[in-house]
């Protein structure tokens, strides 16, 4: 069974700290919605399924919290990553539920289970796409660490395995704060699958090598049209894999999907510190003075998108208009 990255008990939100991995495993323990806050932006917990659920948690403990109200500790929890749309999916289902009189908690537990049953659905929808394509590329960390519990991106490759594809995982390493090796390479291990870590830059190699038969990936936010937001260097992988004839899929719960956005050309694009190039655990790269930029995501034209892998089934990217007027209201 994966990992919990997180779960609510005695009054308190309790997180793997995602920052500490893979030298040790420290759980959080946060009562104070600035506490959840700061935890999101800080990147305690990260991964858009993940923190949208410690979001949702971010709100009951507001809720307990003398002279807190449901308005401005939306704003506060919205303000930290403002990417990943899951984060405003699990505020609003607390917010809403706190607003009209009804139980905070109990809103919250079902939006986690909402996300947890959607995951486990995703990876019994993806786990066919698999059976022939076992030897499998992903980016960053979209595993159970940064989805609760099943993972999006992995989950497809957990069930391929269980029903008896030899499969092995390439692992990005992703610059810069090392998602892939650090996170995806741990859960891959605790679970015992076959993997590699990789350069970011070496992926391309492989690809054209034939080494890579699919390439998998979780995003952080879906536009209408397809386009996505995801880790920063996911475009160049959707590229070149396009160029090397090799399926692209993208795995996602509903509450990614952001049906208000037309096209990606209106996701807001999240950029971060600049120490988070510049340094690797406090230890200097570059000489003293350097400038750098640090875009966290980058968007992906669906263009370049062979299936999208959902609660409700794999759906090619001209399909998810209808798909999603099903699923989202």
């Amino acid at each position: 069974m994966p990992v919990r990255a997180l779960w609510f008990s005695d009054g308190r939100l309790h997180l793997i700290d995602q920052r500490a991995l893979p030298q040790r495993t420290r759980v959080l323990r946060l009562s104070r919605v600035e506490e959840v806050a700061d935890a999101i932006r800080g990147m305690a917990v990260r991964g858009a399924p993940s923190i949208g659920v410690a979001a949702a948690y971010g709100m009951v403990l507001a809720s307990r919290q003398p002279h807190r109200r449901p308005g401005p500790s939306a704003k506060l929890l919205g303000a930290t990553r403002p990417t990943a749309f899951d984060l405003f999916v699990g505020i609003e289902a607390v917010r809403s539920a706190w607003a009209s009189g009804r139980d905070a908690l109990e809103a919250a537990n079902a939006y986690r289970d909402r996300i947890v049953g959607e995951c486990h659905r995703i990876g019994e929808a993806g786990a066919p796409l698999f059976r022939r394509r076992p030897k499998v590329l992903t980016h960053c960390n979209a595993g159970a660490l940064a989805t609760v519990e099943w993972g999006t991106a992995l989950a497809p490759l957990r069930v391929a395995r269980e029903r008896g594809a030899p499969i092995f995982v390439w692992v990005d390493e992703t610059r810069p704060l090392l998602q892939g090796s650090r996170l995806t390479a741990w859960e891959l291990r605790e679970e015992g699958i076959p993997h590699a870590v990789i350069a970011d830059n070496a992926a391309g190699h492989f690809m054209r090598a034939g080494e890579v038969d699919a390439v998998i990936v979780g995003a952080d936010r879906i536009a209408r049209n397809g386009d996505f937001a995801n880790k920063i260097g996911t475009y160049e992988k959707a590229v070149v894999a396009h160029e090397n004839g090799i399926p692209f899929y993208v795995a996602a719960p509903w509450s990614t999907f952001d049906a208000h956005r037309a096209t990606g050309r209106q996701i807001p694009v999240e950029e971060r510190a600049p120490d988070e190039v510049l340094e690797v655990q406090g230890r200097p790269l570059a000489p003293r003075g350097s400038a750098a930029r640090n875009p966290a995501f980058d968007v992906t034209p669906h263009e370049y998108v062979d299936a999208f892998v959902t609660p409700g089934g794999v759906v090619r990217p001209s399909g998810l208009a209808r798909a999603l007027r099903r699923a989202v209201p």
